[in-house]
Protein backbone atom coordinates (compact mmCIF):
# COMPACT_ATOMS: atom_id res chain seq x y z
CA UNK A 1 0.00 0.00 0.00
CA UNK A 2 1.31 3.67 -1.10
CA UNK A 3 2.69 5.24 1.97
CA UNK A 4 -0.36 8.24 3.00
CA UNK A 5 0.56 11.77 2.41
CA UNK A 6 -0.73 14.43 5.36
CA UNK A 7 -1.08 17.87 5.26
CA UNK A 8 -1.56 20.75 7.58
CA UNK A 9 -2.56 24.42 6.75
CA UNK A 10 -3.17 27.33 8.59
CA UNK A 11 -5.37 29.71 7.57
CA UNK A 12 -6.27 33.02 9.22
CA UNK A 13 -9.36 34.51 9.30
CA UNK A 14 -10.81 37.75 9.60
CA UNK A 15 -14.42 38.86 10.29
CA UNK A 16 -16.15 42.45 10.14
CA UNK A 17 -19.30 42.59 11.45
CA UNK A 18 -21.84 44.92 14.04
CA UNK A 19 -22.17 42.33 16.85
CA UNK A 20 -19.21 40.05 18.10
CA UNK A 21 -18.29 37.14 16.42
CA UNK A 22 -20.89 34.87 15.32
CA UNK A 23 -20.66 31.04 13.70
CA UNK A 24 -23.69 31.72 11.94
CA UNK A 25 -22.17 34.86 10.47
CA UNK A 26 -23.08 34.55 6.99
CA UNK A 27 -25.34 37.72 4.93
CA UNK A 28 -24.21 40.26 8.23
CA UNK A 29 -20.85 40.65 8.22
CA UNK A 30 -17.49 40.47 6.21
CA UNK A 31 -15.56 37.32 6.14
CA UNK A 32 -11.48 37.34 4.03
CA UNK A 33 -9.81 33.77 4.49
CA UNK A 34 -5.75 33.51 3.95
CA UNK A 35 -3.94 30.86 3.58
CA UNK A 36 -0.79 31.47 5.39
CA UNK A 37 0.94 27.70 4.97
CA UNK A 38 0.60 24.81 4.04
CA UNK A 39 3.18 22.09 4.48
CA UNK A 40 3.78 18.30 4.26
CA UNK A 41 4.02 16.26 7.82
CA UNK A 42 4.86 12.57 8.54
CA UNK A 43 2.57 10.73 9.86
CA UNK A 44 4.01 10.81 13.38
CA UNK A 45 3.42 14.30 13.18
CA UNK A 46 -0.14 14.42 11.96
CA UNK A 47 -1.03 11.93 15.07
CA UNK A 48 0.94 14.80 17.40
CA UNK A 49 -1.10 17.38 15.72
CA UNK A 50 -4.45 15.38 16.17
CA UNK A 51 -3.95 14.95 19.59
CA UNK A 52 -2.94 18.60 20.38
CA UNK A 53 -6.38 19.62 19.40
CA UNK A 54 -8.10 17.01 21.23
CA UNK A 55 -9.09 14.56 18.64
CA UNK A 56 -8.02 10.80 18.00
CA UNK A 57 -5.06 9.76 15.18
CA UNK A 58 -7.52 6.89 14.16
CA UNK A 59 -9.87 9.81 12.62
CA UNK A 60 -6.93 8.96 10.22
CA UNK A 61 -6.82 5.38 10.63
CA UNK A 62 -3.04 6.02 12.58
CA UNK A 63 -2.02 4.91 15.70
CA UNK A 64 -0.26 7.88 18.31
CA UNK A 65 3.06 6.72 16.40
CA UNK A 66 1.52 7.86 13.37
CA UNK A 67 1.50 4.25 11.81
CA UNK A 68 -1.36 2.96 9.97
CA UNK A 69 -3.66 0.58 11.66
CA UNK A 70 -6.59 -1.60 9.98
Amino acid sequence: MPKKKYYRTIIQTEILSEDPYDIACEEDCSIEKKVLKTEAISGREMAEALIAQGSDPEFFQIDEEGNHIE
